[in-house]
């Protein structure tokens, strides 16, 4: 080989260490693509040999009626005999399951022994009022470890779960009570966000008025406020548990494989919600498979998955998989700058956290706060850092690596949905990193970048994200409504039989994909696509700039133009001169196509619960419009 050939393509590049190439559970991805996608089905078949059934399955996927793929069809299973029941019977029975810390500072932690205890009984008060195989219950709770054991005793039970997080509207609640027809909800009195209190119970008895098919709410206290309990339908979660009926043994209910595990409501473009199926068997073997490869997740490592239990980055990587490759977790309840932006850094010491997944928006939020609250602490249990939820900026990307990782942790920057149940692209500890790109496909998924036509696009050229073929963590439908399942997705490309993720993205030279964003997420300026998440980013790599949003806004000349929202840093005044000096730094950064027409300085951004920003809220404001809906807000 000679030392061109050996030479890294030309850009900003990021190694990893000999040492965690050596330990990493795959040292080799090439090697392992290869293998994975010369027989994907023989490889999905030993990843879920790792697991337990019941019954071993007839066959690994049925194709017969596509879209609507069965995977491990015949095999008998149940999420909960993974994640709790096959653990107590093992050294792990006495090993922490889950180290919980409440805002005000309270805490609780709990060994898979007495997890699975709790969710027996937490099963048996179900079973009490009635819940049985198939029926669904909705949760709405704050991020305490009774959310943990309500999803795990529905799926204990064959109940189907649908969490809707705590902080919807009351409206939007009702949506999803009455499209899953819930007959049972689990709340809390509140919970603790910033000091105050939040008052689910309040939120939940509005919601059952506006959606009669609710029979028992049962309610765990949390907060201790005065709530309203309305008799013969209302039960304290306590009173219920300390009855013989709660029994700490509970059989595990065996589950086809392709049986319901959960529903879980996403926003849509017709801005109905739409409720998307998950099921026991390919969602168990897809997650856990994922979050052990990608986090190299080992049995002396305490992962942190920053996320909240309500969106399904917490159901896939705070609830099942860790509980299912028998890890220990850990889960904070409040806000990560309360009382002060050390909150994170402290507990990230303190508990000796060695993984950490958030989001971009927390990190950018964190970093507005400089370095001197994370530099005041012991961050040296930290081995490997990640990144979910929307494209991250290059200059995040660098002081999380930096001032969080101490330039030695490698950043997983996963791109998945809800619909995939897992991580689809995202690098590997062993893996070369890009700032900003989500990397390549995970084994055994096929990805591809193309146009309209379903032509593979050039590098460098933008198009359509599409998977080629099935996985097993897939959605299976939009819960009642088959047709907007198949519409939504498989319509588009219904000659190839690909599945259309809405999101558009380019491919490098390298084979690297770089994710734009939502293809509504795009802004077209005088012909050319603009990716909102690329103008955001250039935006923040100015020192001033601590967050960003643009939009496009119609406009005679260029059909688009674009309108940015900034938030500065502490110290920095906007004015017409940091105006033109971002317009400046944007031309030179992005180029001049994507110079903002107009730049706006605000305190706050329209985001979802899940840290998204809103950008039809801003669009809304932008051009004097009414804003709609807006009890996904985060505030």
């Amino acid at each position: 080989m000679t030392q061109q050939e050996f030479a890294p393509p030309v850009g900003e590049w990021y190694y990893p260490s000999e040492d965690i190439v050596n330990n990493a559970h795959v040292p080799d991805y090439e090697a392992l693509y290869r293998e994975a996608m010369a027989d994907v089905e023989s490889f999905w078949a030993r990843r879920a040999d790792s697991l337990e059934w019941y019954q071993r399955w007839d066959s690994v996927l049925d194709s017969s009626n596509a879209p609507f793929f069965k995977w491990f069809v015949g095999g008998k299973t149940n999420i909960a005999l993974n994640a709790l029941d096959r653990h107590v019977k093992t050294w792990r029975r006495n090993k922490l399951a889950l180290i919980w810390e409440g805002e005000p500072g309270d805490r609780r932690t709990y060994s898979y022994w007495k997890l699975y205890r709790e969710v027996n009984k937490f099963s048996n008060v179900l079973k009490s009022l009635g819940v049985r195989k198939g029926d669904r219950v909705t949760i709405y709770m704050g991020r305490i470890p009774e959310l943990v054991m309500a999803m795990l005793a529905c799926a204990k039970i064959g109940a189907v779960h649908s969490v809707v997080y705590g902080g919807f509207s009351e409206q939007a609640l009702a949506d999803r009570i009455e499209d899953a027809q819930s007959r049972v909800i689990i709340t809390t009195d509140g919970a603790w966000l910033r000091g105050n209190i939040v008052r689910l119970k309040d939120v939940v008895d509005e919601a059952v008025r506006r959606s009669p098919v609710v029979e028992s709410v049962i309610v765990v206290k949390r907060t201790g406020h005065e709530v309203k309990m309305e008799q013969g339908r209302d039960y304290w979660f306590h009173d219920l548990v300390a009855l013989p009926i709660a029994s700490p043994i509970c059989e595990t209910e065996v589950m086809d494989a392709e049986d319901p595990l959960f529903i879980l409501y996403t926003s849509g473009t017709t801005g109905k919600p739409k409720g998307i199926l998950h099921t026991h068997g390919g969602y168990s073997v897809y997650t856990s498979t994922t979050l052990q490869w990608v986090f190299d997740l080992k049995d002396d490592d305490r992962w942190w998955c920053a996320a909240d239990p309500g969106w399904i980055t917490g159901h896939s990587y705070i609830v099942y998989s860790p509980l299912i490759l028998g890890a220990t977790s850990f889960l904070y309840e409040g806000a990560p700058n309360f009382p002060y932006p050390n909150r994170w850094w402290r507990m990230v010491e303190e508990y000796g956290i060695t993984i950490l997944y958030t989001a971009p928006t927390a990190i950018r939020g964190l970093m507005r706060f400089g370095d001197a609250w994370p530099n005041r602490h012991d961050l040296s249990s930290l081995r490997l850092l990640g990144s979910v939820g929307e494209p991250i900026n290059p200059e995040a990307w660098r002081w999380f690596h930096k001032v969080i990782g101490k330039e030695r942790c490698p950043i997983m920057d996963t791109w998945w949905q809800t619909e995939t149940g897992g991580f689809m692209i995202t690098p590997m500890p062993s893996v070369g990193l890009k700032p900003g790109s989500a990397t390549r496909p995970f084994p055994g998924i096929d990805v591809d970048v193309v146009d309209e036509h379903g032509q593979s696009v050039a590098a460098g050229v933008d198009g359509n994200l599409v998977i080629k073929t099935p996985w097993p963590g897939m959605l299976r439908t939009i819960y009642g409504d088959p047709e907007r399942f198949v519409a939504q997705y498989w319509t588009a490309y219904k000659a190839q039989g690909w599945y259309l993720t809405g999101d558009s993205a380019r491919k490098d030279e390298d084979g690297y994909i770089w994710i734009i964003g939502r293809n509504d997420d795009v802004i077209k300026v005088s012909g050319y696509r603009l990716g909102t998440a690329e103008v955001e980013s250039g935006l923040v790599s100015h020192p001033a700039v601590a967050e960003s949003a643009v939009i496009g806004v119609p406009d005679e000349v260029r059909g688009n133009v674009i309108y940015a929202y900034c938030i500065l840093r502490a110290g920095f005044q906007g004015n017409d001169t940091l105006r033109d000096q971002l317009k400046e730094h944007i031309r030179h950064e992005v180029g001049p196509i994507a110079v903002p027409s107009k730049i706006e300085f605000v305190d706050v951004l329209p985001k979802t619960r899940s840290g998204k920003i809103m950008r039809r809220v801003l669009r809304a404001r932008a051009m004097g419009q009414p804003e709609g809906d807006l009890s996904t807000l985060e505030e």
